[in-house]
């Protein structure tokens, strides 16, 4: 099965797939205004404490039942099921994973559709087609579902090539190529007028808050959405590692990585949200509080390249290019979740499952694009806020409280012999049987609160 399934052709190879479907869009527009907001540097540190505490707890979750099965989220939670019970329960916290991972999936694309839109505007611009330049622009439906399917398509493309001739080949390129661009990003920035003001704000901690419960459960949510846990994406991942692989040394890199992008795009986004603020733009909304999300995105960053002049441009398309990439490196990990089910479920080729499942979340992208008011929001909330939690909730408990203790030391002894007597194994296991879930359900909680 590992030989059709195909499996990582090396540590890089996965690391970079791994830290390309944790490195989203949420953490480079989502960390660094919730760092501002919260803190500056204390947000920064409780972020990091709170990404080894509970990310990677869930994540070595996933990797460990993943390679272990070596199947889809459905079958995979079946295996380690040892009565009728729990495995019909696993079979119903696959299918929901699936169900899920196809929904941010749909939303994403349309958000995703709007990078590339912005990212060839400046392009158009350039060239001379005006027309095209402030098409790209506009709020329209059919611009909306135009940039949308092309993005999907692309999404598609790799997934289509397989693990290692897809997924890992386009991991090695486009990450590597993210670092770049926002290196070269940083430096510009730090470069221009009022870029210090807002790198004194992101690092300098202001301690007093450091135990603000709100502080705490923003940076909870940060950590966990982060890595892109509960909706099987690392189980996948995980699955086509090979068994000589490290399993605690992978994650906790995969961790590390993650958080590190996270961090490097506040160094980027905060110190240009005040260059903005230097050349006159509004940087703060009604409430007092940073334009964060998509307002930030599409409108004050776009208005700050705009005052750039020439040179503006050219920083734009570097700039939505780096977005693009952050889009496509996770999408690319939603869009196997469902394919390898599909695959692996109905004995179907890789390329008819991946055009098939692309077909449904474009069909669902167009119902979403279409009620955009209605929908849009719903789905976010639905997806992220309430169904990603519980999913890793329910994943940390078959990996602690389902599957035999001695199975899963088997499986990590694989890679990592000597680990019965790390420190890892000492703490890994308690701390994701109890600690974890306790986190997980105080984020859920918070979440009904919000609403």
């Amino acid at each position: 099965m590992s030989a059709h399934r195909g499996e990582f052709s090396s540590k890089a190879g996965f690391i970079l797939a791994a830290s390309g479907s944790a490195v989203g869009l949420g953490n480079i527009w989502g960390f660094p205004t919730n760092a501002a907001e919260n803190g500056g540097g204390a947000f920064v540190l409780m972020y990091f404490l709170l990404a080894f505490c509970l990310a990677y707890p869930a994540l070595m979750a996933e990797l460990v039942i993943g390679r272990y099965t070596k199947a889809n989220m459905v079958h995979a939670l079946q295996a380690i099921a040892p009565g009728r019970l729990s495995k019909l329960l696993g079979k119903l916290t696959g299918f929901y994973g699936i169900l899920v991972a196809s929904l941010i999936l749909a939303f994403y694309s349309i958000v995703a559709g709007w990078m590339l839109a912005y990212f060839f505007e400046p392009v158009a611009t350039l060239l001379g087609l005006k027309t095209l330049a402030s098409w790209l622009t506009s709020d329209s439906i059919v611009r909306n579902l135009v940039l949308c399917f092309l993005f999907l398509a692309l999404t598609c493309s790799v997934i289509v090539a397989g693990v290692e001739e897809g997924i890992e080949k386009w991991s090695c390129r486009l990450m590597p190529a993210l670092f770049l661009m926002m290196a070269g990003l940083i430096v510009y920035v730090m470069l221009q007028p009022g870029a210090i003001t807002g790198l004194k704000l992101y690092l300098i901690p202001d301690f007093n808050q450091l135990l603000d419960p709100k502080l705490v459960v923003s940076a909870l949510g940060q950590a966990f959405f982060s890595l892109s846990l509960g909706v099987g994406t690392m189980l996948i991942y995980g699955s086509y590692l090979r068994p000589e692989e490290s399993l605690p040394s992978m994650g906790a890199i995969v961790t590390l990585v993650d958080s590190s992008i996270a961090f490097l795009a506040g160094l980027l986004v905060l110190p240009a949200l005040f260059v903005a603020q230097q050349q006159g733009l509004s940087i703060y909304t009604e409430s007092g509080s940073l334009i964060a999300g998509p307002d930030l995105i599409f409108q004050t960053i776009p208005a700050l390249f705009k005052n750039m002049g020439t040179m503006g441009i050219w920083v734009a398309i570097v700039f939505f290019a780096l977005m693009s990439i952050a889009a496509l490196t996770s999408s690319i990990s939603m869009l196997e979740v469902p394919v390898s089910f599909t695959i692996e479920h109905h004995a179907t080729h890789r390329r008819s499952a991946t055009w098939l499942i692309g077909a449904i979340i474009f069909a669902c992208s167009s119902v979403i694009i279409i009620n955009f008011d209605a929908l849009f929001g719903l789905v976010v909330t639905l997806a992220t806020e309430y169904s990603q939690p519980l999913l890793g909730l329910m994943i940390c408990v078959f990996a602690t409280w389902v599957w035999h203790r001695d199975l899963v030391l088997e499986e990590i002894r694989s890679g990592h012999p000597d680990v019965e007597q790390s420190l890892f194994w000492k703490i890994w296991p308690h701390y994701a049987k109890y600690c974890c879930p306790i986190l997980i359900l105080v984020l859920l909680a918070q979440s009904f609160i919000n609403s």
